[in-house]
């Protein structure tokens, strides 16, 4: 992968334009993503743009990696959403042992897929953990190697194992992917190809080694400024990037569109001043989201020290600008879906599944409204409500 370092994320991700776009039909009908588009996009390192270098990663900059996810999502936002997820599972290489680490990401192809946390409970036994259950919403796992699961871990005498600051810790177990059972599940209306699909393991046993926790900054076994990011920080920098590109791909065909486009008995949507008024709105607000989270990446990453992280101010400011990032994308969608009329309603359209596509990816957690209030919570000097 190292030849990869020395060019630019942006470029590589522009390269698969074309693969993109020709695979767009099949990613929508089969919820897969389909060969030689899954090769081309490991050949170009995308799945390994946050991890580290020493385990064979590119560990780009965080706004690097905005303008790479942008670009792909323009173009097919299943699957930059894929590869935004893989890119934030990746970030729990850091504190593995190194040699698991190693292992794991020997393989070019190595993609981490896991589900969310919910009440998941590891048994802790001599030399690791035994866990049953199961989960869901695991984005990618069907070209996924590896797999993951977030659990509270109950000691030997019954008790919950407590983290630094006293609460039940969070553990992540990675094993092989052929050890999970996957479940169809993910049948929705938009964001189709990522194939969050359900999961579940029995009585499987996963040792120490593939086993980290992020509770505890001072366990991160490589330091940097990418990682002085908590990861829930840079995931929900991925789901701005994602918006971003779809809500630049409905505004550039609309504006084709408005250059053809004469509806009955009226003059060109070009030639009419609320379209035109809307279209430099819209321009306005993809451009000045994404300057605004690109400007607040670029600050927060100069000043990151290499091994404690990034403070509350700095991770409020980055959830701020995502959350603007998210709904600003998300509002130019719906003003475009509206004003290109019935052209927008027919499958195969430049504008209905994106529009899909999009309000599936608003009812994600990450697009809450309550964010603002929290970054809120921030900017008047209070301690939020909710920790990020």
């Amino acid at each position: 992968m190292d030849q990869f370092n020395e060019i630019e994320p942006l470029a590589r991700a522009r390269s698969l334009a074309g693969p993109l776009a020709n695979a767009a039909d099949e990613i929508e009908r089969t919820r897969r993503i389909p060969e030689p588009l899954l090769s081309q996009l490991h050949e170009q390192g995308l799945f390994r743009l946050l991890l580290p270098r020493e385990v064979g990663g590119g560990e780009v900059a965080p706004g690097a990696y905005v303008l790479a996810l942008e670009e792909i999502a323009c173009h097919e936002a299943s699957v930059a959403w894929n590869i935004f997820v893989g890119n934030s599972a990746a970030l729990i290489a850091p504190y593995l042992d190194v040699a698991a680490a190693q292992e794991i990401f020997a393989d070019p192809r190595t993609v981490i897929a896991w589900g969310p946390p919910h009440k998941g409970l590891a048994d802790a036994e001599a030399g690791g953990y035994r866990v049953s259950g199961r989960w869901e919403f695991a984005s990618g796992c069907r070209q996924a190697n590896w797999m993951g699961v977030h659990c509270r871990v109950k000691e030997a005498d019954g008790s919950l194992r407590l983290n630094q600051a006293g609460h039940p810790t969070l553990r992540t177990l990675l094993f092989p992917a052929d050890q999970a059972t996957l479940h169809d599940t993910w049948n929705t209306i938009g964001l189709r190809g990522t194939a969050s699909d359900s999961y579940s393991v029995d009585d499987l046993f996963i040792a120490e080694a593939y086993s980290g926790t992020r509770d505890d900054p001072s366990l991160r076994r490589r330091s940097g400024p990418l990682y002085a990011f908590p990861q829930q920080t840079l995931y929900t920098v991925g789901v701005a990037s994602v918006a971003l590109g779809i809500g630049r791909a409905m505004l550039s065909a609309f504006v084709d569109l408005a250059a053809e486009k004469t509806p009955r008995g009226l003059a060109r949507l070009a030639d009419t001043a609320t379209v035109q008024a809307g279209i430099a709105k819209g321009e306005a607000t993809l451009g000045a989201s994404r300057a605004y989270l690109l400007e607040a990446l670029a600050e927060v990453y100069a000043g990151a020290g290499e091994t404690e992280p990034i403070d509350i101010p700095d991770r409020a400011r980055v959830r701020l600008a995502a959350t603007h990032a998210i709904h600003g994308a998300s509002d130019v969608t719906d003003w475009v879906y509206k004003a290109a009329g019935v052209s927008a309603i027919f499958p195969g359209t430049p504008f209905e599944r994106r529009f899909r596509d999009m309000h599936t990816l608003t009812q994600q957690i990450q697009a809450r409204e309550s964010h603002y209030e929290t970054a809120g919570q921030v900017l008047l000097g209070m301690p939020p409500e909710i920790y990020f």
